[in-house]
Order: structure tokens, then sequence, then C-alpha cells
């Protein structure tokens, strides 16, 4: 298929499946693996570490995971580029999650029991609003981080800034419930 022929495909599995690997292999037998981390073989060199980032997640309680919809190590290449890689305890990517992308409850279940995470005192940043609805579900903490903030703000979201050092910024010395 020709490139908007594919622009299109993929887009359409993101938003019926919340991951284009999974559409992939449900309807063209491509092994999901290889298909992320073939996507995900990217440059990583245009990220630069970020004291101040790094400052603001070390301030933050508790322990610190990464719930991401892509796989094939992106989640650990990006931190490890970013300078943050020794501040998170995991990276769970859909891969961990059994190929069950964020929207789906099963991938917040899954990281919910994999990591032993008590929803009630976790805050969850997320920079796609439909990814929230479901973590307030189960009873979290929610932050969306991001240009797009709809008015009203919908009900499960709880926090929101224009980046995560906005976000943590705003958050430092108050309660997250």
């Amino acid at each position: 298929m020709d490139a908007e022929e594919a622009l299109e495909l993929r887009e359409r599995y993101f938003h019926r499946y919340g991951a284009t690997a999974v559409g992939l292999a449900k309807h063209h037998d491509i092994d999901p693996s290889d298909f992320a981390a073939y996507v995900h073989d990217v440059d990583y060199s245009v990220l630069t570490p970020d004291p101040e980032l790094a400052a603001l997640i070390g301030a933050l309680p508790g322990r610190k995971l990464i719930h991401t919809n892509g796989g094939g190590g992106h989640g650990q290449r990006a931190l490890a580029a970013l300078g943050l890689a020794g501040m998170f305890g995991a990276v769970f990517d859909l891969e961990a999650a059994g190929w069950a992308p964020k929207p789906q409850l099963a991938a917040y279940a899954r990281l919910i029991e994999a990591h032993a995470v008590t929803p009630s005192r976790a805050l969850f940043i997320e920079d796609t609003l439909r990814n929230l609805e479901p973590a307030h579900e189960l009873g979290f903490t929610t932050a969306l981080v991001g240009a797009v903030h709809p008015e009203p703000r919908p009900a499960y979201v709880h926090h929101w800034a224009r980046d995560v050092k906005a976000l943590l910024r705003s958050l430092q010395g108050h309660t997250l419930t």
C-alpha cells in the first residue's frame, strides 16, 4: 500500500484498538513484537537530559513507574536519552501488558497486578485524555499533560498542565487525592 493508505490504516487501528500493533496482529498476522521493535527504532539523539525535570521527578514521593503503549524497548531508550533511566522502577509497556493497550481496563489491571500498585495512592499522568477515564474508574488520581485541555474539564481529570514540568511544579507540597 502507499504511504497515505498506511497512515489511514495506522490511525484506524490506533483508534480502534489503542495501538497499531494490536490491529496489525489481529488483521494481518504481523508479529506485534517485531512491529514494535521496528517502529520504535528511532533517533534518540534529539532528546537531551533535563536536570530540572530529573529534580522534579526525584522529589516525588514513592515509586515511579512508566506505563506506555510503546514497545520494543522504546521507553527504556527514551528514558536513557533523557538521563532519567535510574529514576523509574520499571517500564510497563505494551508487551508487558500482554498486548492490551490503554485505554483497555486489562492494561491497567495488569499494571496494578504486576507492580502491586494501589490506585488510591497513585497519580496517573497521561498525555491522552481517553486513557485517563479508566484510570480514574480504578481509583487513580489523574493528570493530563499537553496542549489540549477540554472545557469543561472532565470529572475524571483531577490535574492538568501544558507539560510534565509545569504539572510537577504545581503539585509540589500538595496532597494528590
